[in-house]
């Protein structure tokens, strides 16, 4: 079984990503007229759903073969 990072990385991203954007919703300070937090929360969502959807479909995939012999792989002519 081997350590996916993607996964703690799409939680933390997800975490953080719907704190801000909910400061985003409840506080409304604006840069420019633009809600920094709101729009960089959702940015920080989506990366977070991306991480997480490539997560699980690497879990759901079938293991690869893996020679350990060390030797490179033979073509036939």
């Amino acid at each position: 079984m081997s350590f996916d990072l993607r996964l703690p990385i799409g939680l933390l991203f997800a975490v953080f990503g719907v704190i801000l954007a909910a400061d985003g919703l409840i506080a409304h300070r604006l840069v420019l007229d633009i809600n920094v937090n709101l729009w960089w929360g959702l940015v920080m969502i989506v990366f977070a759903a991306i991480m997480l959807w490539l997560a699980s479909r690497a879990k759901a995939a079938p293991p690869r073969a893996v020679d350990h012999s060390g030797e490179a792989p033979r073509r036939s002519h």
